[in-house]
Formats: structure tokens, sequence, C-alpha cells
């Protein structure tokens, strides 16, 4: 009987699967139509013509970025530009030889440099020695928080103690209270997996979610943390409870953006590998939805060294996943017809 009863089960799982499984596709776009690391409107033509060797565009769109104070999109277009110029970086060479002392070209450089210093074997030496550049950019100009955001990652890396790293946080958010940019490289300093421990993460990001502006990314950093403790170890002293507030806190700043808005793209899939962890199937086949085809490496890439594949294939498991929970047909709508004095009969009523 227990062995029918098993069997029982896993046939209707089948069956739910069978029938929902398509069905659940809606608002989901194709394999095929899924980008990994779309640029935006604004950095697409700055990357074609950078591969041409053009530098001009990088340039205007760099210093329309400083002028009108968008540090948010000046971080993302400096980290973008840098990781671009690690494979081809004719045209930034060019830009440097053309004006030398140009703000935006530093901060690429400085950029640049740092991921150099990141992936190689002798990190924390080669990352020392690009200080002065760092330091270059941020004077460059004085109220750019970037070149700060980038200080913070180098000395993460250079195993800066606390107090020197403090004094880097009071510099950057002197600059822009609310850089999101500059609050994950201090989450990062902060985790288990570097100077701090997973409860301190969360202590950290949950006041400053609190005191950010509304609509603003820095709302979803205890996602982050929660992130942090799924794929560090975990260990005690988060609760359960803690993950999902961080969960729910990330999917209503998710909900104030449009669907497939690629600014929230990273937060949306970040929160997405935190909702399934949670095996909350439901939520995440919604931020699944709102993705769209903005797929980003982070954080696919952390585990896994496909991460359009890792992505696409998560995708197939949640519809799965969520299809096996819904029933196997729909309860179909009760037949109903008039008693002749102005009511109904359904079928109950005698």
């Amino acid at each position: 009987m227990v062995v029918t009863m098993a069997l029982l089960s896993a046939l209707l799982r089948t069956a739910r699967m069978a029938r929902n499984t398509s069905r659940l596709a809606a608002g989901l776009p194709a394999d095929e139509e899924v980008l990994l690391d779309a640029p935006d409107h604004r950095l697409g033509p700055v990357l074609v013509a950078a591969a041409t060797g053009e530098f001009a565009p990088a340039a205007d769109l760099l210093a329309t970025t400083r002028k009108a104070a968008e540090w948010e999109n000046r971080d993302r277009y400096a980290m973008r530009l840098a990781a671009f110029a690690r494979s081809r970086d004719e045209w930034l060479c060019r830009w440097q030889a053309d004006d030398p002392h140009d703000p935006d070209v530093l901060l690429v450089k400085a950029e640049l440099a740092l991921r150099r210093g990141w992936e190689s074997p002798a990190r924390v030496e080669l990352l020392r020695e690009i200080g002065p550049l760092i330091m270059s950019a941020a004077e460059a100009d004085p109220n750019d928080p970037v070149p700060w955001r980038i200080a913070l990652d180098h000395a993460r890396g250079t195993n800066a103690g606390h107090t020197a790293f403090e004094r880097l946080w009071a510099q950057a958010v002197r600059r822009s209270p609310h850089h999101y940019g500059c609050h994950v490289a201090a989450l990062q300093y902060l985790s288990a997996a570097w100077y701090g421990s997973h409860t301190e993460c969360f202590d950290f990001a949950e006041p400053a979610a609190q005191d950010a502006l509304p609509g603003s990314l820095v709302q979803a950093l205890p996602v982050r943390a929660a992130f942090a403790y799924l794929t560090e170890g975990g260990g005690p002293g988060v609760p359960r409870e803690r993950l999902d507030a961080a969960a729910d806190l990330a999917i209503s700043v998710s909900a104030s953006y449009a669907a497939a808005d690629p600014w929230p793209a990273e937060v949306r899939n970040l929160l997405t590998y935190v909702l399934v962890r949670l095996e909350r199937w439901q939520d995440a086949l919604e931020q699944l939805r709102l993705i769209g085809p903005y797929v980003t490496s982070f954080p696919w890439a952390k585990v896994s060294d496909d991460p359009l594949g890792q992505y696409l294939e998560l995708r197939d498991g949640v519809r799965l996943e969520v299809a096996s929970q819904l029933p196997l047909r729909e309860e179909a709508p009760r037949r109903v017809r008039w008693n002749g004095h102005g009511g109904l009969v359904r079928p109950a009523d005698h």
C-alpha cells in the first residue's frame, strides 16, 4: 500500500508538471532571446565605437555622468568599460595619450588596474602598486564617489585593517551617502569570506536599507547579505526569518521598477537565486518574468562557469517546481440555472 501511494504521488506530480509547465512559460522570453550582461541604450553604442578604436563616445558618456552627478550610472559604465578594455584596450590607450589628466580616463584606468590586480596570483603586491593611480582618479574630481568605491575594493584586496577601511568609507559616503557600489564594497569587506561575519553583514545591510532613498537599490542590500550567507557555508547566527525578510524587501524594491528594466536586473537575478535557495518557487518565477531578457553574470558566474546556461537551466527548474505544486485540473465552474422565481438554482440547492 505504501509503495502504491508513493507511485501514485510520483505519477500525479509528473502529470501536473506535464500539464502546467508549458502555460507557466507565459511572460518568459524564449531561450534565444535571453541576453547576458546586455548594455543599456547609452552604453551599447559606446562599446561598439570602442571596438573600432574610437574613444570619444566613452569620454563623452563618462563626462556626462560626472557633470550631472549620475554616480550610479558612472560606476556601472566605468566597470563595463574597464571589463571591455581587459581584452581590447587600444581605444583606452589612445584616450590616455590624448588627455592623460582627464578624470574619466583616470577612472577607467584605475578600475582596469584593479581588475588586473585581482586576477593575478600576486594580487596583494600588484594591488599595492596601483594605490597612487586610484588616488589620482580621486583627486581629479574631488566630488566623485566612484574612485572611493575602487579604493574600498582595493583595500579589501590589500588586507587593509578596519581602521584604514573606515577612513576610506568616510570619504566615500561624504561624497554620496547612498551610493550603491560603495555599500556593496563595504558589505563584501564585512563578509565572512573576508574580514567580518554573516551577522556583521546583516547588521550593516539592514540599517543601510532602512535609511536608503525610495527606489534606491541600497534597499536590496540585505539580499546580498543573504546571498553571501547561502553561498559561503551558512552557519549559526542568521535565522531563516532574517533571510526571508531580506528577500521580501528586495521583492518590493524589484516591484518598484518596470518589468524587463535593465537597471535593477542584477538585483533581480540575485534575488532569484536567493528565492530558489529558500525554495520560494512562485516568488522566484515572478522575478524570472520581471527579469525578462536581462541576465547578469552575477550571481550565476559565482556558481557556474556557464552563467547563461546556469540561468536557463534554473529557469526551467523553477517552472517544474511551480508546475508540480499546481492542481492537476482546474475546478470547473458549477452550473447554475434560473429557478423561475427571480433566483438562481445551484446543484446544492433543493
